[in-house]
């Protein structure tokens, strides 16, 4: 499969955990659909101290993953929002 596009997209957005509201990545988005993966080469700012785990209430929102031979972050549903 092919890999993501080299040139990030131009909308960022930023990525909340849901259950206590703590920012956790600020991450360039495509498209306008949902959230369900993040390819780590997109990630802007990273605002956790362990992949995929809220620092603050240290619940898991992602599973690392490759996608299409891109590492990146599987989120889980209903675990983050976004703005």
């Amino acid at each position: 499969m092919a890999k993501p596009r080299k040139k990030a997209p131009e909308k960022t957005v930023q990525i909340y955990c849901a259950k206590c509201k703590t920012l956790l990545y600020k991450y360039k988005k495509g498209g306008k659909g949902a959230l369900v993966k993040c390819f780590k080469e997109r990630i802007v700012e990273d605002f956790t101290k362990e992949e995929g785990i809220c620092p603050n209430c240290e619940q898991q929102f992602a599973r690392d993953t490759l996608i299409r031979g891109a590492p990146s972050l599987k989120m889980i549903g209903g675990k983050i929002n976004m703005k």
